[in-house]
């Protein structure tokens, strides 16, 4: 199964939060995930009239060590529709990669915390200039396994078919819900089994997962055709009317 990396960034929590949840999802499904954090940028000074908590303890990464993951899922909160300074300054160090072709068609997506409604979707897309730079092939939550959760108009949450979300209310006071949680969750496994088709080690159980799919159809052709012939070769009934078989 696939090797994978978590990449965040959370100021208040809420991120960290959907982490766990995606990290949970992955391993459902047997493959590994790690959750990285991004380097502060803000002085502690800053980070206290801000009221922002502890960081939790994930490990700092560095831009070469996403060479050790087969896909990623990053994670951050939305600043004016885009990604945070954060994580701007890291997606900048990785020229190195770039340029030798590192991450190129490995898988990757994303999942968003932000104030408000209306936000997460533009983020969202902004994020796809740095992947498509990189070559790394964008997989989307989806509405195929979360659609009666983004369906629900009965409460409010984060999370969209672009990836998992959370609000966290004008001031970072709302928590994470289990319905963001339980989207996130989704997500992690589905990315997973998606990333583990494009793993390095996945070609030969890909290559059998098509031979099976192929000898499916030749059977159903068939099948098809016998059907047909036995229709060509009815008898005819005394009216001149072919026989309804």
């Amino acid at each position: 199964m696939a090797k994978l990396a978590i990449v965040i960034y959370s100021t208040y929590g809420h991120v960290a939060a959907l982490a766990e949840s995606v990290k949970a999802g992955i391993e459902s499904v047997g493959s590994s995930a790690t959750i990285l954090q991004v380097a502060e940028t803000l002085d502690a000074k800053t980070l206290e009239l801000i009221h922002a908590p502890a960081k939790p303890d994930y490990p700092i990464v560095k831009a070469e060590d996403l060479t050790n993951y087969d896909g990623y899922l990053f994670g951050f909160p939305s600043r004016f529709g885009s990604f945070p300074a954060q994580i701007n300054a890291f997606t900048d160090s990785t020229g190195g990669l770039w340029a030798s072709g590192a991450l190129y068609h490995k898988p990757a997506g994303f999942f968003i915390s932000s104030g408000t409604p209306g936000s997460q979707e533009i983020t969202a897309r902004s994020v796809l200039n740095f992947f498509v730079h990189h070559g790394l092939i964008y997989v989307p939550l989806g509405f195929g396994k979360a659609g009666a959760q983004l369906s629900n108009i009965e409460e409010v949450h984060g999370g969209s078919v672009w990836g998992a979300g959370a609000f966290a209310g004008a001031d970072g006071s709302r928590a994470v819900s289990q319905l963001e949680k339980d989207l996130a969750h989704i997500q992690g496994s589905e990315f997973a089994i998606a990333a583990s088709k494009l793993a390095p080690s996945a070609p030969a159980a890909a290559s059998t997962a098509v031979k099976e799919a192929v000898a499916e159809t030749a059977a159903k052709a068939d099948v098809a055709t016998t059907t047909a012939a036995t229709k060509a070769e009815a008898p005819k009934s005394e009216s001149g009317c072919c026989t309804i078989v």
